[in-house]
């Protein structure tokens, strides 16, 4: 599979699907982008040049909208289920550190044929740095994935262990928090609608009472939930957990 090496032939390509009117994409048919185009232009949104990368997310994430495909937090599901309201079920969060887009596609499909709705893709801050993958292509593969598989309906992205390190929070507090508020930042423009926060790495089991062990662990995840809300978009809750 090889990307579009301009934008110009990733247009041509799409010539039907979408159409480029200035700096925005408009949708001409959703529908269009399907079977190896989904491939090419996934691809390219991956391994294509800078501008091509950016044009190819583009065509993907407008055409997702227009097929019904959306970004979602799972905060109220949750809600519901620790009210009794649903039942019955658990909803399982798959980390895909590798061959992202086919691993994807099988869970996509494998939910359309158990007809499951509620089921979360999910990335670790230590994952996003080994395999390279940033909240923007993270969300784009899958999305690209879901319009592949022909799914309808909301899809759940989850930033896992957003993790404290230790090591730098010791050697600068600030700038570690800073580097966190960055990537949540960062995840919630991609789409990430449910965020873990991870401040346990701070906990210190020498001070001589719990209160005092806890703190900085309780104190930073009650900064950094207060950003999230600043930061979430109008009407949604993000959905955080730990």
């Amino acid at each position: 599979m090889m990307e579009f090496k301009n934008t110009g032939e990733l247009y041509d390509a799409l010539n039907g699907v979408v159409k480029k009117d200035g700096d925005r994409v408009e949708v001409v048919d959703a529908g269009g982008l399907k079977g190896e185009l989904v491939e090419r232009v996934v691809y390219t949104a991956v391994f294509g040049d800078e501008e091509c990368r950016k044009e190819a997310r583009s065509v993907i994430k407008v055409c997702a909208d227009k097929l019904g495909i959306r970004h979602a937090s799972i905060h109220n599901l949750y809600e519901k289920m620790g009210k009794g309201v649903y039942e019955g079920f658990t909803v399982p969060a798959i980390n895909i550190r590798g061959l992202t887009y086919d691993v994807a596609r099988a869970v996509f499909r494998t939910a359309r044929k158990l007809n499951a709705g509620a089921f979360i893709f999910e990335i670790a801050r230590s994952e996003i740095g080994y395999t390279g993958q940033s909240p923007e292509e993270y969300a784009t593969v899958i999305t690209a994935a879901a319009i592949r598989e022909g799914w309808h309906g909301p899809v759940f992205l989850q930033g896992d262990h957003y993790q404290v390190k230790l090591a730098n929070y010791e050697k600068d507090k600030n700038a570690e928090i800073r580097a966190l508020k960055e990537l949540i930042k960062e995840s919630i423009a991609a789409g990430f609608y449910n965020i873990d926060i991870d401040a346990s790495t701070l906990v210190d089991l020498e001070k001589a009472d719990v209160t005092s062990q806890q703190r900085p662990n309780f104190e930073t995840t009650a900064a950094l939930t207060l950003f999230i809300r600043e930061e979430e978009p109008e009407g949604i809750t993000v959905s955080i957990g730990g």
